[in-house]
C-alpha cells in the first residue's frame, strides 16, 4: 500500500488534515475525525464530492 497523501491530525480541541506532498496543513479545523473526506481526498474523488463532505463536516462542528 502507497503512503497516504492527507491524514488527520490531532491537534487541541479536534483535528486538522495535514498534506504530506506539501507538509503543510489542508483545509478547516474539525472537532469530529473527518474519515469520510479523508478517504475521498486520498482516492481522488470529484471535487463536487469533497465539497459536500466539507461542509457537511464544518457544520457538525457548530
Amino acid at each position: 500500500m502507497s503512503r497516504r497523501r492527507y491524514v488527520a491530525r490531532g491537534v487541541p480541541g479536534g483535528y486538522r488534515i495535514w498534506d504530506n506532498r506539501r507538509r503543510g496543513h489542508w483545509g478547516d479545523f474539525y472537532e469530529l475525525c473527518p474519515d469520510d473526506l479523508l478517504t475521498a481526498l486520498n482516492a481522488g474523488a470529484e471535487q463536487a464530492r469533497i465539497v459536500e463532505l466539507m461542509r457537511r463536516y464544518k457544520k457538525a462542528r457548530r
